[in-house]
C-alpha cells in the first residue's frame, strides 16, 4: 500500500532544471581579455584592382578586413600628380570609397598616398605609407628612393619621420604647400618612395610639430635634405638623411609674460651669444632691475623693485648691439602673489657632493638677510657663526653660497627661522629647515680620456655626456686640434658617453644647417663605447676619432 506523503519527485522536475539553468549561468566566466591588438588594416579587395593599367574608373572602391575611420586624412592623404579638384574620400564599417572629381591625365600613372590616415576603430592601429597605384595608360612607373633618417646630435635613427620628394622644377613649393609625394619612416629609421618615374628630385625629411608636413615651425621641428638633386633614372638606395633643427635667421620674442609672482619672462626664438636687456620706458626702472637667462640663453627673466607702471618697453642686445625691442602692459592695481623659497645643490638623496659649497637659488631676488636667524646644526650641535660664511653670489641677485669644512658622515640642518630673508618686494620667509649629509668620496671617480684625431689641421669639440635612457645631459665640452687628454675629475659614479663635433669653421661649439642657404649642419659623432665609472676608481678610455665623413 503506498504511503499517503510519498514524494512525487517527476512533479519537481522543471524546478530541478530551472535550478540547474541558473547555476550553470553563474558559473560562466567572463570572456578574458587577451592582449591588447597591435595589427593594422588589411586591404583585402580593390575595385578597380591595385596597380591596374589603361584605368578608365570614376571610383575606387577598398575594403579593409575591419572597420576603419579616416583621420586627418586632408593632411594625411596625397595624390600624384595632383588634381586641380581634390577627389572625395569617404569611409563606411570596412570600406572606403574614392571618388574622381577631375579629369585623368592620359598615358599617365598615378599614386594615392594615405599617410598615416587610415586606422582600426577599436585600437587606432595606423595603416602607414599604404599606397593606391594605377595607370591611364599601358605603363607604371616602379623606380624607387629609399634610405634612413638619422638625428644629428645624437645619431640615432628616427621614427615617425615625413620624408618628402619635390621635382626640382617644382622645388619652390617646399616650405609653402604639402608634398604630393611622401613616406613615413619605420621603427628603424627606414623609408621608401616608390612606383616614382624618371625625373630630378629635391628630397627632404620633417619631424614635424603639426601634421602638416609643411616645414613652418623652426623652432620645434626638424629637418633634413641633401644638398645635391637625385637624379632618378634607376633605383636608388641608401640614400642618408640627417635631421637638425635650424637656427632662425631672424631673431623675434615667441613668448612674453608677467608670471603669478611679477616676475617678466621673455622667451627668444633662438640663442643668443651674449644677451642683456636694457629698460627704456620707464628709464628710471633700469638701474632696479635684476635679470637672469637660462642656460641655453633663449629665455630671460626680469625682476624690477618698482611694479608700478603700467607699462614697460625694454630693448634686447647681443654681443653689446640691440637686436630688438618688446613692450608688457599690466593694470596699476594688478597683484601678485610671492612666496619666498629656496632650491639646493643637493641630490635627491639630500647628499652634498664632497668639496663643495652649499648653493641656494632663492625663488626671488634677496634684498638681505638676518644672519642671527640663520642656524646651522652638525649632528644636532649649532654650529658657531663665526665657523661659517653665508654670502650673495655677485654673479645671480638670487643665489646665495654658504661656505664650511664639511665633515663626511655628519648630520647637517639648515635652518632659517621666519624672516631671515627679506626680497626685494618685502616678502619674509616662512621658518624653513634642510637635512643633508656630504656624499662619500669614494662615490666619486676620476676618467682620462685619451683622445686621437684623425687630422691635426682641423678643430673638433669633444662633448661629455650623460647616459641617462633617451636623456643625456652634456656636462663638458672641450675645444681640440691635436692628440690629447682630457681629465674629467670628481664625476658620480655612472654611465658616461662622448660626443666629437667636427668643428668646421672652429667657433668651440656645434653649428646648425641652412635648408635655403643648402648649408648642412656641422657633423657630428657619437662613440658606441658607453663609459662605466665605479666608485674611487680612476679610469682611462681611448678614443680615436674617426675621419669625418661627407655629407652630401
Amino acid at each position: 500500500m503506498l504511503n499517503k506523503k510519498q514524494v512525487n519527485y517527476y512533479n519537481f522536475i522543471p524546478y530541478f532544471t530551472v535550478v540547474l539553468f541558473l547555476f550553470a549561468c553563474a558559473a560562466q566566466q567572463p570572456p578574458q581579455g587577451g592582449p591588447r591588438d597591435h595589427t593594422p588594416p588589411k586591404l583585402v579587395k580593390a575595385v578597380p584592382a591595385n596597380k591596374t593599367r589603361n584605368f578608365k574608373a570614376k571610383e575606387i572602391d577598398l575594403e579593409f578586413d575591419e572597420f576603419i575611420k579616416l583621420t586627418n586624412q586632408y593632411q594625411e592623404i596625397s595624390m600624384s600628380p595632383a588634381m586641380e579638384k581634390l577627389p572625395e574620400y569617404n569611409s563606411n564599417k570596412r570600406n572606403l570609397k574614392i571618388k574622381f572629381k577631375d579629369t585623368l591625365l592620359k598615358n599617365t600613372t598615378y599614386v594615392i598616398s594615405f599617410g598615416k590616415s587610415i586606422q582600426d576603430v577599436n585600437e587606432n592601429n595606423v595603416l602607414k605609407n599604404f599606397t593606391y597605384v594605377f595607370s591611364t595608360g599601358n605603363h607604371i612607373d616602379s623606380l624607387s628612393i629609399s634610405g634612413s633618417v638619422t638625428n644629428t646630435l645624437t645619431q640615432e635613427k628616427e621614427k615617425d619621420v615625413t620624408v618628402m620628394i619635390f621635382p626640382v622644377k617644382q622645388d619652390t613649393l617646399f616650405g609653402k604647400k604639402k608634398p604630393s609625394i611622401f613616406a613615413t619612416t619605420d621603427s628603424s629609421g627606414n623609408f621608401s618612395l616608390n612606383n616614382l618615374r624618371e625625373d630630378d628630385y629635391r628630397i627632404y625629411a620633417l619631424k614635424e610639430a603639426s601634421p602638416n608636413k609643411i616645414f613652418d615651425n623652426e623652432a620645434n621641428e626638424l629637418i633634413a635634405f641633401l644638398k645635391q638633386p637625385i637624379h632618378l633614372r634607376s633605383d636608388t638606395s641608401n640614400v642618408q638623411l640627417n635631421l637638425f633643427k635650424q637656427l632662425p635667421q631672424k631673431f623675434r620674442i615667441s613668448e612674453k609674460r608677467f608670471d603669478t609672482d611679477g616676475k617678466m619672462v621673455f622667451v627668444f626664438n633662438k640663442a643668443l651669444n651674449s644677451p642683456a636687456l636694457k629698460v627704456i620706458y620707464p628709464a628710471d626702472i633700469d638701474k632696479q632691475k635684476s635679470v637672469e637667462f637660462s642656460k641655453t640663453k633663449d629665455t630671460a627673466s626680469m625682476f624690477v623693485r618698482n611694479m608700478g607702471f603700467d607699462s614697460i618697453r625694454l630693448a634686447i642686445y647681443d654681443d653689446g648691439k640691440p637686436i630688438d625691442s618688446v613692450s608688457l602692459t599690466k593694470g596699476k592695481k594688478e597683484s601678485f602673489q610671492r612666496t619666498l623659497t629656496f632650491k639646493y645643490n643637493i641630490n635627491g638623496n639630500n647628499l652634498l657632493k664632497p668639496g663643495t659649497d652649499l648653493k641656494l637659488s632663492a625663488s626671488l631676488p634677496i634684498e638681505n638677510f638676518d644672519n642671527g636667524q640663520i642656524t646651522l646644526n652638525e649632528d644636532s650641535i649649532p654650529v658657531a657663526a663665526s665657523d661659517y660664511s653665508l654670502q650673495k653670489d655677485t654673479g645671480n641677485f638670487k643665489n646665495l653660497n654658504l661656505k664650511y669644512r664639511w665633515r663626511q658622515g655628519s648630520k647637517y640642518e639648515l635652518i632659517f627661522n621666519e624672516a631671515a630673508f627679506t626680497s626685494i618686494y618685502g616678502e619674509k620667509n616662512k621658518r624653513i629647515s634642510k637635512k643633508f649629509q656630504v656624499d662619500k668620496v669614494e662615490n666619486y671617480s676620476t676618467l682620462t680620456l685619451k683622445v686621437t684625431v684623425p687630422d691635426t689641421a682641423k678643430a673638433y669639440v669633444v662633448e661629455l655626456l650623460s647616459e641617462n635612457g633617451e636623456k643625456k645631459e652634456l656636462l663638458q665640452s672641450n675645444f681640440i686640434r691635436r692628440n690629447t687628454s682630457l681629465v674629467y675629475r670628481n664625476y658620480v659614479t655612472g654611465k658616461y658617453m662622448i660626443r666629437v663635433v667636427y668643428d668646421e669653421n672652429k667657433n668651440g661649439k656645434w653649428d646648425s644647417g641652412n635648408v635655403k642657404q643648402r648649408r648642412q649642419p656641422e657633423n657630428i659623432w657619437v662613440s658606441d663605447k658607453v663609459i662605466a665609472l665605479r666608485p674611487n676608481w680612476e679610469a682611462e678610455e681611448a678614443i680615436t676619432i674617426p675621419k669625418e665623413r661627407i655629407t652630401p
